[in-house]
């Protein structure tokens, strides 16, 4: 397989990603396709649909070999379960899929067709494979189990984010980052209530710490170079 598209979002690391797509609703991204794909006819009828799949690469989380078994973040660490009842990035193919809301279809941006999307989980570069319209009839299922996910699903921080912080971004990047901080980036065996850790996001990189349920940020500082 190869690349068709990379998409553009406001997390050049891994770190504060969202877990999942569709937490963090004002997160926005944009798809670019590489120059063999930039074909405005490939997106006929697109613009008729209000999500899309998209299937990527974990491409930092490469694997020569692969296990039968992982340890899911969001059980803290310690709980193996098989590799194929999670979404953990350590798989045998480092395959990602995503469901994404389509805000627009750009048929003539400066770089070819781009694709403006929110809710995203990816971060800045990631290598995308296919994109396939999200069809209702058949891919929502109301009636479906979470597994052990369900119980994890509302565990939502406070976010303290100061007005001296905030001028430093959008209002919509001000938002996204709020539900970031909201559905607390760290790793989830990481507790300690001092410790103060450090989360690029849009050219700046933002301070914060966790405590009594509280994110806090502490301050924000201008990164060097901005992808």
């Amino acid at each position: 397989m190869e690349a068709i598209a990379h998409i553009h979002t406001d997390l050049p690391t891994k770190f504060g990603v969202p877990r999942q797509s569709g937490l963090v609703e004002a997160l926005k991204g944009r798809i670019i396709f590489t120059p063999k794909y930039r074909e405005p006819e490939a997106l006929r009828g697109l613009e008729d649909f209000s999500h899309i799949w998209l299937i990527w690469e974990f491409s930092l989380a490469r694997c020569e070999e692969w296990s039968p078994t992982v340890r899911p973040p969001r059980l803290g660490g310690n709980k193996r379960l098989g590799v194929f009842a999670t979404r953990s990035p350590f798989r045998p193919n480092s395959l990602g899929l995503s469901c994404v809301r389509l805000d627009r279809v750009e048929l003539h941006g400066p770089e070819g067709p781009e694709l403006h999307v929110s809710g995203v989980d990816l971060m800045n570069g990631t290598p995308i494979f296919d994109i396939k319209p999200y069809a209702p009839y058949a891919d929502c299922h109301p009636e479906a189990t979470g597994g052990f996910t369900t119980r994890l699903a509302d565990v939502v921080l406070q976010v303290d984010f100061p007005e001296k912080w905030r001028r430093f971004f959008t209002p919509e990047q001000q938002t996204a980052l709020v539900g970031i901080l909201e559905r607390d980036p760290r790793p989830h065996y990481h507790r300690d209530p001092v410790r103060v850790y450090g989360m690029p996001f849009a050219g700046y990189d933002v301070h914060f710490r966790v405590q009594d349920g509280v994110a806090e940020v502490l301050d924000v500082v201008r990164l060097e170079k901005h992808g």
